[in-house]
């Protein structure tokens, strides 16, 4: 795979998993009380804070893999199962509404950094990720991906109240359905690429 199909693929499936979108009516939740400049430094933070800790599982998930005995094929299985029921939830109508029930005065680094930008899904993303790069050129695409995708990510969370309005509480239920089909279509294909290489060392001649 080239370095440019590899990073669209990195974009690809970061921007699907972290669904800025959904998260977008918890932080207009969170940060309804505050002006345009405040809303913009909390959504600066919450990124800075997922792109550090995500930063941590792209560069420390292997050993992290190793410590515990964990196989590459193995975690892309489970990072797929789990990338299928969270792509079934989304289909199903669920969204990251419910995490912002009790809003804190300050709730850029918790939850908005983590874990709803920088949660369980984006974290085994950059770890699988990582698994499928065949180079440093590779590597060097995922971290501009995930920089792009958090970019974006911080326009999409400092317009929030104007998208919403534009969106609606229909348009935003198709967006979080629509990019539920995505990840669950990448979630299936993150459990091939785990089976297929144990498959072929079982059927493979002694």
């Amino acid at each position: 795979m080239s370095a440019a199909a590899f990073g669209a693929l990195c974009v690809s499936s970061l921007f699907t998993v972290i669904d800025p979108i959904g998260v977008a009516p918890v932080f207009a939740s969170m940060t309804a009380r505050n002006d345009a400049r405040a809303r913009r430094r909390v959504a600066l933070r919450a990124c800075l804070a997922a792109l550090a800790v995500l930063a941590v599982f792209a560069t420390s998930g292997s050993a992290l893999l190793r410590l515990f005995g964990v196989t590459i094929e193995a975690f892309r299985i489970g990072g797929g199962i789990l990338f299928v029921l969270l792509g079934l939830s989304m289909l199903r109508g669920g969204d990251h509404a419910s995490t912002g029930e009790s809003a804190p005065e300050d709730p850029s680094i918790v939850p908005l950094g983590i874990p709803l930008i920088g949660g369980p899904g984006a974290m085994t993303t950059v770890m699988v990720l990582v698994g499928q790069a065949e180079s440093v050129v590779h590597v060097a695409a995922l971290a501009a991906a995930l920089v792009v995708v958090l970019a974006l990510t911080w326009v999409v969370l400092a317009a929030a109240p104007a998208l919403l309005a534009r969106f609606g509480a229909t348009g935003t239920a198709l967006t979080t359905r629509i990019m539920g089909l995505v990840v669950l279509v990448i979630g299936v294909q993150f459990v091939i690429d785990g089976v297929v290489p144990i498959a072929r060392a079982i059927v493979a001649p002694a």
